[in-house]
């Protein structure tokens, strides 16, 4: 025997049927809605996660920068001190010479005539000299005796002295001559860096004229730059304190200057002069530092950015900018407190130190600030804090306008 069941529809006491099995899926649907709902209500509602660090902390010293160039402590333009053919050029153009190096030579054969001329001329009168003394001499002697009158021995003395003046004529002649042959070889007065030949030889150059090149010292190297009237009493007062003067070689004030070329590092060097005025117009006083440039590194007319020291050692407390935001008027960072609740606090943000941004009040360096993540907090409310460490300095940083002081 076969046994068939047949499930019929339930009729509902308002009439119309309802089906079992349908019953059960419409229940299971709600069921499966609600749960859904429920879960994203329960996830809506879980703390935001954010990344939390605490700020980076270095004793610094806080700079002051400025904008300057290099300059030659001595620039030299050379020139012909006697006129002439050039004849010969003996120094490659940009090359490093040493004083009293040639660099150029002017056709000698004029001036060794005219000092072969100027050196007879000094034997002639060196010959007439001796006869002259000796003819006074001789007129002294026949004068002692009576043989001679007075005013023949007045005439020979003359004619002596009159001979010694000519001697030291012809000598001064003589000597021009020499120096003046001397001169038709130009030496370099300086040791430095040459530049190009201005003149080529076979051109006629006239003496004191005719710049035929010049010439840069190289080491040491001057470093110029304004400062205003505040920093310049600042630096006048660490140079007293320091037993030095700022007009007379203030030079227990270190600078460095960065050049930029990133790959170099900072020089470092002295500050040593400052003009003794300050500029009516500008309100800035012009100083001087100097540095050593064995190497030649230094070019004069590169441009360098300074930085001096401009404060005693103090704690910095450094935050990533990204962490600092705005309320209102002032700027606050987010600090997640040990049960996972934000609050806010005013800070005032410095320099830029390190690739981070230091703040001058509001934090003690022990905080938990919102690094990343500060959209998704609000003051007063909860967030699930991830833990990581700051680095001591950020790859993206600038050259600080601070400096770290070892411990």
């Amino acid at each position: 025997m076969t046994w068939s069941f047949e499930q019929t529809p339930h009729r509902h006491k308002a009439g119309y049927a309802v089906h079992p099995a349908k019953h059960g899926l419409g229940f299971a649907l709600i069921f499966a809605l609600t749960c859904g709902l429920s879960a994203a209500v329960a996830q809506e509602q879980a703390p935001p996660p954010v990344t939390v660090a605490r700020p980076v902390v270095r004793d610094v010293v806080d700079n002051d920068e400025f904008i300057g160039r290099f300059e030659a402590v001595d620039q030299v333009s050379v020139r012909a001190r006697v006129g002439g053919y050039l004849q010969e050029v003996r120094f490659k153009d940009g090359s490093i010479v040493h004083k009293g190096d040639v660099l150029f030579v002017i056709d000698q054969r004029p001036f060794i005539t005219a000092q072969n001329e100027a050196n007879a001329a000094l034997e002639v009168a060196k010959s007439t000299l001796t006869f002259a003394e000796a003819q006074f001499k001789r007129a002294e002697s026949l004068a002692q005796s009576g043989s001679q009158s007075v005013s023949t021995l007045d005439d020979r003395r003359r004619e002596w002295v009159s001979a010694q003046a000519n001697v030291r004529g012809a000598q001064a002649a003589a000597d021009r001559a020499a120096l003046d042959l001397e001169y038709t070889q130009i030496t370099a007065p300086i040791s430095g860096r040459i530049d190009r030949r201005l003149v080529s030889a076979g051109n006629l150059v006239q003496a004191d004229q005719s710049v035929l090149t010049t010439i840069v010292s190289m080491d040491p190297i001057d470093f110029y730059f304004d400062v205003d009237e505040r920093r310049i009493l600042n630096f006048a007062n660490t140079a007293r304190l320091k037993g030095a003067d700022l007009q007379q070689g203030g030079g227990s004030l270190d600078v460095k200057v960065s050049i930029a070329d990133p790959t170099a590092k900072p020089f470092v060097g002295k500050l040593d002069f400052a003009e003794n005025r300050v500029d009516n117009d500008t309100g800035t006083m012009r100083v001087r530092a100097r540095f050593p440039n064995p190497d030649s590194v230094l070019q004069p007319g590169l441009f360098g950015r300074a930085q001096i020291e401009a404060s005693n050692t103090y704690r910095a407390v450094l935050v990533p900018d990204e962490a600092i935001g705005s309320d209102q008027n002032q700027r606050v960072v987010y600090v997640v407190g040990e049960d996972g609740t934000v609050t806010t606090k005013p800070v005032r943000p410095g320099p830029r130190l390190f690739g981070y941004r230091a703040i001058r009040e509001g934090l003690n360096g022990d905080e938990n600030l919102i690094v990343n993540g500060l959209m998704r907090a609000r003051p007063g409310s909860k967030v699930t804090p991830e833990m990581t460490t700051l680095p001591a300095e950020r790859s993206d940083a600038p050259a600080p306008n601070s400096v770290e002081v070892s411990q």
